[in-house]
């Protein structure tokens, strides 16, 4: 399992804990590589495992989810975070977004589709739900990186366009026949000159400045 996407279960109940581990030891690409059952716990253990996607519940006890995705930010941890929950309200999810999850999925979730899930954040993508980009976008209304579109060159444009249309660095190099290295120099030039933190905000701006790939 050398190529197996290594993935870190974080959350407080241990009967979901074990549910997850019990199905997704059964893919064969996917391997569990630790457990922890607060957001705490889950950045040390993120830490010391370095897994490649962890699945963070939101509501957990010492530190939540959201607080565990700004510490891993902080810390640099390249780990990509899928929020797994229970809870709908845009109010618990956008947060997480915010803090730099790459997607989230619900708890009922079925079983495939989580295992898609994994594979996919991993894979670069972003996870966004319709019910929840349109308060993501209004959110963006007050960001100081919006008015820096003039500044973009147009093959970042492009780049930006294919971020929004939820590409990978891999994908987007394939489909605009560049390296892989130069398709993430272009990714941080985009995210410096907007101001914004991550790819899920440079897709959330180019998805209200029609930016498209």
């Amino acid at each position: 399992m050398a190529d197996a996407i290594k993935v870190l279960v974080v959350d407080d109940h241990q009967v979901v804990r074990r549910g997850l581990r019990t199905f997704l030891e059964v893919q064969e690409d996917i391997e569990v590589v630790g457990e922890a059952a607060d957001g705490a716990e889950g950045v040390a253990r993120a830490e010391e495992l370095r897994p490649d996607v962890v699945l963070m519940d939101v509501k957990m006890p010492v530190m939540d989810g959201v607080e565990a995705l700004r510490r891993l930010r902080e810390l640099g941890n390249p780990a990509r975070v899928l929020i797994v929950t229970s809870f709908t309200e845009q109010r618990t999810v956008v947060p997480a977004l915010r803090a730099g999850a790459a997607g989230y999925v619900y708890k009922d979730v079925d079983p495939d589709a989580l295992a898609g899930a994994i594979r996919s954040v991993h894979a670069g993508h972003i996870l966004l739900q319709p019910e929840v980009v349109g308060a993501l976008l209004s959110e963006e209304e007050n960001n100081p990186g919006q008015g820096r579109g003039s500044s973009l060159t147009e093959r970042e444009r492009e780049v930006l366009g294919l971020i929004a249309d939820g590409r990978s660095n891999r994908e987007i190099a394939r489909a605009l026949v560049l390296s892989e290295k130069t398709v993430k120099t272009h990714v941080s030039n985009i995210l410096m000159k907007l101001d914004l933190a991550d790819r899920t905000q440079a897709a959330l701006w180019a998805v209200r400045h029609g930016v498209t790939g």
